[in-house]
């Protein structure tokens, strides 16, 4: 099964099912020496993990992992890092009424059609549960990047309808002050009412979630088919349920002109910058020093306790009705798996510049 590694030299490939025996990240490309931080990467897999709240899955995982190689007397030795977290809290018979049954907007019939043969446990390897190893990766490449001045924030600013207002001052500090992650009290608790009601209808409703890049420096990235924003958003496009992705001015600039759109430069006490950053931080697919900004769009969970029409895997008419226990919105949980993309994205990107010119080589 191809399609389970990402990176260039800080990469990864992730393993396992969301009703097997764990999940699991092998990792390549962590530099040697690193003091391995377990309770910073136990404390994002919080952030992540299922029955945190009353507005996620009610599935239990205490997310303990085992780290299996890569690291000797508390630091990693630059070898592959094997780290995995056995599942506990599986209920595969939640499962057993959709085992010939395609849900709508699941991976079930494209998976069935292109391997022959499907997962039908809360959807296998195409369940979210796999996010949790990309998490376990994310939070190494922070830990990185914390030591070059680079932080990366990301918060929900949209669920459904509600959106918080773009001219709040956003203290990041307050992400976690609530269960839906918004770092505005005020709108936070009408996501929250907004999404219990629709947990009560037996639906599901959607959400955004927006990124901040801040320390980054100047010269990130790569033109044409490596473009900084254009892996940003493989990265982001690669997470279950994201429809969207756009970055700095995103669709807004469709209503710009050009004199509007465009960042002056300027230079403040020797520094370079931009008065605007419509960019987002990137000009030519390259970090121009300013702040990369990215909203991040997640669609409504697919399965919903509703009846739904559909076929079975021989055509025949059937109706579906969703069990088992699953998230009303996803944006909650996806906030540190978002965090996670960009990390590795940028730790990655950063690696790749120490090969860019011979003056760094010699």
């Amino acid at each position: 099964m191809a399609g389970n590694t990402f990176g260039t030299l800080y990469k990864i490939t992730t393993f396992g099912e969301s009703h097997g025996k764990g999940i699991g990240v092998v990792i390549d490309g962590c530099p040697s020496g690193l003091e391995l931080d377990e309770d910073h990467i136990f404390a994002e897999l919080q952030r992540r993990k299922p029955g945190q709240s009353k507005i996620v899955t009610q599935r239990h995982e205490n997310e303990e992992f085992e780290i299996l190689s890569g690291v000797f007397e508390g630091k990693t030795t630059g070898t592959p890092l094997a780290i995995f977290i056995r599942n506990q809290d599986q209920r595969s018979k939640d499962y057993s009424h959709i085992m010939d049954k395609y849900r709508p907007s699941h991976a079930d019939y494209t998976y069935s059609k292109k391997y022959g043969i499907r997962d039908y446990r809360g959807g296998g390897r195409s369940s979210a549960r796999e996010t949790a190893a990309r998490v376990i990766a994310g939070a190494l490449a922070t830990q990185v990047l914390t030591q070059m001045g680079i932080k990366i924030n990301a918060y929900v600013n949209q669920v459904g309808n509600i959106k918080l207002d773009s001219s709040i001052e956003v203290d990041y500090s307050k992400i976690d002050d609530n269960i839906i992650r918004c770092p505005h009290p005020q709108t936070a608790d009408q996501m929250i009412d907004l999404i219990t009601k629709t947990k009560k209808e037996g639906d599901t409703i959607g959400g955004a979630i927006r990124c901040n890049i801040s320390g980054m420096p100047v010269g990130i990235g790569a033109p044409v088919f490596d473009k900084l924003h254009a892996e940003l958003g493989k990265a982001m496009l690669s997470i279950n349920a994201v429809k969207g992705f756009e970055i700095g001015s995103g669709f807004d600039a469709i209503t710009m002109k050009g004199s509007e759109h465009n960042d002056a430069f300027e230079n403040v006490d020797g520094q370079i910058t931009t008065k605007t950053n419509y960019s987002g931080g990137i000009q030519g697919g390259i970090s121009n020093g300013m702040d990369i900004t990215f909203n991040v769009a997640f669609k409504p969970v697919a399965t919903i306790i509703s009846a739904q029409d559909s076929v079975d895997k021989e055509g025949n008419a059937t109706i579906v009705t969703g069990k088992g226990r699953h998230d009303p919105c996803v944006v909650p949980r996806a906030v540190p798996i978002v965090e996670s993309m960009a990390s590795m994205v940028i730790l990655d990107h950063i690696l790749i510049d120490r090969s860019t010119r011979l003056e760094d080589l010699i």
